[in-house]
């Protein structure tokens, strides 16, 4: 009777990696679009139907205003992995091992505090201080609710209180937390459960972000000349 070979461990399929969870703002990648939309608009327009050093000045504008509408709405982003965090913003992006985050802050901006002090703003999880009074408000209402022995969260699971169809009850009524708050919560869960781990270990890296600026620095210094040489 012969048994069934044994794959050895070099021939099995590897383990797929566990993927970055990404955080950008919805908000921020709307209004970029929509501004990428009014420049070429009305760049285009003044390039190709414009005279003199209209479409020049048309030209700088636009090499000089496309990468900062890039650099601060459609750029921005936070990659949280199992092993580093790594923050894309306008001008730099930081690579920070969960070793050396110190901690997460959230006050007026949301902020990583590195073992070494410096601070580095999150500008893809904005704060929205009316999006937490509102949370707020949900979280005194729900807890009003339960004070009163009401039962309408409990009714809403499953059914149609959850989902907005059954008035009255805690869940229909949305979060208690803000959701730059609970994105925050995510990466402090990520850090206190990753910060000992010897592949989260390393050094904090920066870099500058030339593709940005180095376009941005050419047209202010375009537009700079065409002005003086008006």
């Amino acid at each position: 009777m012969t048994t069934p070979d044994h794959q050895s461990p070099a021939s099995q399929p590897p383990v797929p990696a566990t993927q970055d969870r990404i955080y950008r703002s919805p908000m921020a990648l709307a209004g970029g679009v929509m501004l990428l939309l009014v420049v070429g608009w009305l760049g285009f327009d003044a390039l190709f139907q414009g005279h003199g050093r209209t479409p020049w000045l048309a030209l700088a504008g636009m090499i000089l205003v496309v990468p900062l509408v890039i650099a601060f709405t459609l750029r921005p982003a936070v990659f949280a992995g199992e092993d580093r965090l790594r923050i894309r913003n306008p001008f730099r992006v930081i690579g920070l091992p969960w070793g050396e985050v110190a901690s997460l802050r959230s006050s007026y901006s949301n902020e990583v505090v590195a073992k070494s002090g410096r601070k580095y703003q999150l500008w893809s999880i904005p704060v929205s201080l009316r999006a937490r009074k509102k949370a707020e408000a949900r979280k005194s209402k729900a807890a009003a609710e339960a004070a009163r022995g009401g039962g309408g969260a409990s009714r809403g699971l499953g059914g149609l209180g959850a989902l907005g169809g059954v008035g009255g009850s805690a869940a229909a009524s949305g979060p208690t937390r803000a959701d730059t708050d609970q994105v925050m919560d995510e990466l402090r869960d990520t850090l206190e459960r990753r910060r000992e781990a010897e592949s989260a270990q390393g050094e904090v890296t920066v870099r500058w972000a030339y593709e940005v600026i180095a376009p941005a620095v050419a047209g202010a210094v375009l537009f700079a000349i065409l002005l003086a040489t008006g």
